[in-house]
């Protein structure tokens, strides 16, 4: 992995703060060019240190109104890939995790409700090749969310 130097941990706070503030603005904050601060994030995404961007959807305002995770047992752990490729084919499974412990996976989901949420489970999830068990985990509140410190 590529090691980034200060500035580019000084653009990465400020980015991560504010994904939406003008490349001027970081580069007045950082007292470098506008060239420079677009330079170094370019290659911080062709290096990996950024790996994402975007903008967050509130997914209520969509009519998502249950967040579930779901721990995933497969009947073997070989299977990992096969699942994942159709778990990839269910548009509201949003991140999933390749794990150790009581679980082999485990999967974040949104659901309209709870007769969408069982067809989801029932009619895709527990059907897919591999699948062995799943416990659902319901999220009631999330409060907290955010990118680990940039130090």
């Amino acid at each position: 992995m590529e090691k980034i130097d200060e500035l580019d941990r000084k653009i990465l706070r400020i980015i991560t703060q504010n994904a939406r503030i003008p490349f001027k603005d970081v580069a007045d904050e950082c007292g470098v060019s506008r060239a420079a601060v677009h330079q170094r994030v370019q290659r911080m995404f062709d290096t990996g240190v950024i790996i994402g961007s975007g903008y967050q959807v509130n997914p209520k305002m969509l009519g998502y109104e249950i967040c579930v995770y779901i721990g995933i047992t497969l009947e073997k752990g070989s299977m990992y890939k096969e699942v994942l490729s159709e778990l990839e084919k269910i548009p509201e499974v949003v991140e999933s995790q390749y794990t150790l412990g009581e679980y082999t996976m485990l999967i974040k989901m949104y659901a309209k409700n709870d007769t969408h949420l069982m067809e989801l489970l029932n009619g895709k999830i527990q059907e897919i090749n591999g699948v062995a068990n799943t416990e659902t985990l319901t999220s009631l509140d999330q409060k907290i969310r955010r990118t680990l410190p940039i130090e």
